[in-house]
């Protein structure tokens, strides 16, 4: 069984950082794709950044504007989310989440319909 836990969340100030991170087990995949969704209240799920496991592929949302950055690291089955200069816009809850298809290419990555599995959650709020 496949099995997606996050941790890291919390609560920060405006300006401040996180490192979320995600531990899949329970899977055989060669290649796969891991990312990152995120969901504020009362609003839709949208993405955040993705991976390949192999390395290929990077992806960021756009409106990141280059303050969170994606990493893995292969021995630990784990997945990271650097979030640096956090904004109170940012405040959601954010989603681990797999895809079997490790060869999506960029915007299927994007897309949370791509993903077979998803983490519980981990509520990050940014406020002052």
């Amino acid at each position: 069984q496949v099995r997606l836990v996050e941790s890291g969340g919390g609560f920060v100030q405006p300006g401040g950082s996180l490192r979320l991170s995600c531990v899949a087990s329970g899977h055989t995949f060669n290649n796969f794709a891991m990312g990152w969704f995120r969901q504020a209240p009362g609003k839709e799920r949208v993405f955040v950044a993705a991976l390949s496991w192999n390395g290929a592929r990077f992806v960021y949302a756009e409106f990141l504007r280059g303050r969170f950055t994606i990493s893995r690291d292969k021995g630990k089955n784990t997945v990271y989310l650097q979030m640096n200069n956090l904004e109170p816009e940012d405040t959601a809850v954010y989603y681990c989440a797999l895809t079997s298809r490790g060869n999506s290419i960029s915007s299927t990555l994007r897309r949370a319909d791509t993903y077979d599995y998803w983490g519980q959650g981990t509520q990050v709020t940014v406020s002052s």
